[in-house]
Parts: structure tokens; C-alpha cells; sequence
């Protein structure tokens, strides 16, 4: 006898809106699509959104490097800034040491040492030290395996240490064995790739067909071994070219202020995060920003809006958004201009995630990426029409807590 039902939930890493809007991808297995907002900020902070059903003020993932010399764990690497930066700016040497780093420091989720300049390093602290794609690996809250754990329901999720083909023919394997019955894979090839050549190459549509077979694949298996198959693929974001340059380290470094005296900042590709030590700092930075014609000061009203964890100084004081297609380079992310990157607006046109689904109606309200957290719970439990997981905003915890206490005085 069959297994009833498996949810199959395929993440392809900045499959974005406008790069398939065009594009006849999976019309054969998931021929239901959905355009969805993502969330303002990097992967950090997509990915523990679409896991956690929460935003970036409330799971507090949002960017990986924050400004807190009193706990960083890094102050031991200042010594390697008497190194040359010919040879510790070297891409291989970076990723040489962050492997090291992490190993040493016990990190479990993503992390990379990026540009962040050694003689500095010690005035930051890393957020990403637990894997969201693992129980318990919220800064804040619970994700999606947290639930999968409590209610014991058999699943696969992907290993980021693996290749996409080894977790790709793990999963197989695991459903041809048919004891699974919930699905995570994510992967991240695609989000390379347009990095490096751009989201207008011919090198985008042939990958898209490889993860097309791949899905296929994975479907027509599922078919054979289950009774019913619920598909969704879905991004985090998507990705645009960037076709303009902009030294804003230049621009700053040109004021009369010193770095870590006066102001600090992580210049991330598409976003300046500042801390000052006084008034007169946060002026003369925020009058240089005036004249840089390519961004803006992101106001404080519009960071709550989008969701930003702005009462939690660490990640920022001032804020700098560049528009899209501008990259600041050189940044704290990378020396060398890349052909393409994300991180800006969620409202700009190549921000835009995508849904694939086998379903005709969706179970849920799913308009932005954490709403894809909803689907999952459904999968695990189908919830009645009166279920507050289909009408209470994920963003309303007090209320969550509310129904827990109930329940528990009940």
C-alpha cells in the first residue's frame, strides 16, 4: 500500500519573478505561478523568513556581519592585518580562512569572512552562528524543523555541505523508500551563476532545464510511490544586473572623520550600514550621502515597515540603499565588480520571488515569502477554515502567544 502524501517544497535560490516570468519553466509539473514579495535584505535574511513564517525584526536574521566589539569572536584574527593585503585579499586565501574561522569558532551556519578588512574585523560579531535549516536555528523563535521534530513527521532536508546533485539523488532515494513525508531541498547553484554571468544570459534558461528534469524527475518518482504529490517550488528572490558602480567608501573617506573613532560601517553590496561616536559624525556622513545621486537614506519609518530589526543597533544606526543595478564595489563583500546581485527594495522589479505550484488553489494566503512557512504547516497538518495559521498574520506573536496560553489554562 502506498503512503498517502508527500509535500515536496524545492527551493531554487534567486529563481526570481521577471527571470521565468517569460520563461515556460515547469509548466508540465507546477503549472500554477505566483509572483511574491520578498523581504528586504540578503538570503540571511530571506531564507530564515520563508523558514520561520516570521520577518527579520522578529526571528532577528538580517544581515550576517553587525557592529559589537564587546562580543565579537574575531578579535583574535587582528594579527593577520601585518599580513599584505595582496595576499589576504586574495579570494582563495579568504575562503581558506573562513573555513578554518568556522571550524574554530564551532559556527553551524553559513558564514564567509567576505572584505571585511582584518584590522577591523574585531568591531563585528557574525548573526549566522546556528543553521536556520536545523531545529533550534533561529536567532529567535522556531522554524520549520522545529515543528517537524516536535510532531515526529519523517522528512528529508537538504545537507548545504553536499552538492545539489548528492542532494538531489538523496532525495530520490528517500522517496523511492517511500517514509518520508515532507520535503526540504535547497538549491543554490542558480544564485552563482547569475552572479557571475547575469540574469540576460543564455547560461540562465539551460539551467533552468536542468532543475526542470531534475523537478520532473523528483515528480514522476514521488507519483509512482505515493498517492498524492503537493509540489512547491519557490525562490527567495531574484536577481539584477548591475551596470553601475559606485565607491561610496570613497566618498566617506574623504570626510574629516576616522574609522572607528568617529563612525563605523559595513559596506554591504547594495546597502552602507553606519554607527557613529557622535553627532557631528552622523552630519558630515549623512550631507556626504545627500550628493551620492545612486541611493538614499533609508528612512527609519520605511525600515519598520519593511520589516528591518532596527531597535537592534547592532545591525545599523543609518542606513544607505543604492537603486537597482548599482553594486557598491569596492565593498566589505568583495573587491571586484560581479555581474549581478540582489538586496535591494523588495518593491524593485527584479526583487520579485516566485511560487511554482501542482496546486490550483493555494490552502493559504501566500503574497511574501514568509508566507511560504504557511504551506508548510498545512502539508504537516491540514488546518479547518477557521484556523488561525490561515487568518493571523505571522507577524502578530503576541496573538500566537495568546492561543498557547489558552490552550495550556484550558
Amino acid at each position: 500500500m502506498k503512503p498517502k502524501r508527500l509535500s515536496l517544497f524545492l527551493m531554487i535560490d534567486a529563481c526570481g519573478w521577471e527571470i521565468v516570468r517569460n520563461d515556460p519553466f515547469l509548466q508540465k509539473v507546477a503549472p500554477h505561478r505566483h509572483r511574491l514579495r520578498s523581504v528586504f535584505g540578503y538570503s540571511s535574511a530571506c531564507v530564515p523568513s520563508i523558514l520561520s513564517g516570521r520577518w527579520p525584526d522578529e526571528h532577528g536574521n538580517w544581515c550576517y556581519f553587525v557592529h559589537d566589539p564587546d562580543n565579537t569572536p574575531f578579535r583574535g584574527l587582528s594579527w593577520l592585518r601585518w599580513f599584505p593585503k595582496a595576499l589576504t585579499g586574495r579570494r582563495i586565501v579568504r575562503r581558506l580562512l573562513t573555513k578554518l574561522v568556522k571550524n574554530q569558532l564551532g559556527f553551524e551556519g553559513y558564514f564567509d569572512l567576505y572584505n571585511i578588512p582584518f584590522q577591523h574585523i574585531h568591531r563585528y560579531d557574525f548573526t549566522e552562528k546556528k543553521s536556520p535549516l536545523r531545529p533550534g536555528g533561529m536567532n529567535r523563535g522556531e522554524n520549520i524543523f522545529d515543528t517537524l521534530t516536535q510532531r515526529q513527521v519523517p522528512h528529508f532536508t537538504s545537507d548545504p555541505t553536499k552538492s545539489e546533485e548528492e542532494n538531489r539523488d538523496e532525495l530520490l532515494a528517500q522517496i523511492g523508500e517511500g517514509k518520508i513525508e515532507f520535503a526540504f531541498v535547497y538549491w543554490a547553484g542558480l544564485d552563482g551563476l547569475l552572479h557571475r554571468v547575469g540574469n540576460e544570459s543564455p547560461e540562465i534558461p539551460a539551467r533552468l532545464r536542468v532543475y526542470e528534469q531534475w523537478i520532473e524527475q523528483v515528480e514522476r518518482l514521488a507519483g509512482e510511490c505515493y498517492e498524492g504529490v503537493d509540489l512547491y517550488v519557490f525562490s527567495d528572490h531574484g536577481m539584477a544586473n548591475c551596470d553601475v558602480h559606485l565607491d561610496l567608501a570613497k566618498v566617506i573617506e574623504a570626510l574629516p572623520l576616522r574609522f572607528g573613532t568617529d563612525y563605523t560601517v559595513v559596506y554591504d553590496s547594495t546597502m552602507a550600514r553606519f554607527w557613529f561616536a557622535h553627532d557631528e559624525a552622523r552630519r558630515l556622513v549623512e550631507e556626504a550621502l545627500a550628493t551620492v545621486s545612486q541611493g538614499r537614506i533609508v528612512p527609519e519609518t520605511e525600515l519598520r515597515e519593511l520589516r528591518a530589526p532596527v531597535d537592534d543597533r547592532r545591525f545599523g544606526e543609518l542606513f544607505f540603499l543604492v537603486d537597482e543595478g548599482v553594486l557598491i564595489v569596492p565593498s566589505h563583500m568583495g573587491e571586484r565588480p560581479i555581474r549581478a546581485m540582489h538586496g535591494y527594495h523588495p518593491d524593485a522589479p527584479q526583487s520579485y520571488a516566485t511560487l511554482f505550484t501542482n496546486r490550483a488553489e493555494l490552502p493559504c494566503e501566500v503574497t511574501d515569502i514568509p508566507h511560504i512557512h504557511r504551506l508548510m504547516l498545512e502539508s504537516i497538518q491540514p488546518q479547518s477554515n477557521n484556523s488561525p495559521s490561515q487568518h493571523e498574520p505571522h507577524h502578530r506573536p503576541e496573538y500566537a502567544a495568546f492561543v498557547r496560553r489558552f490552550l495550556v489554562t484550558a
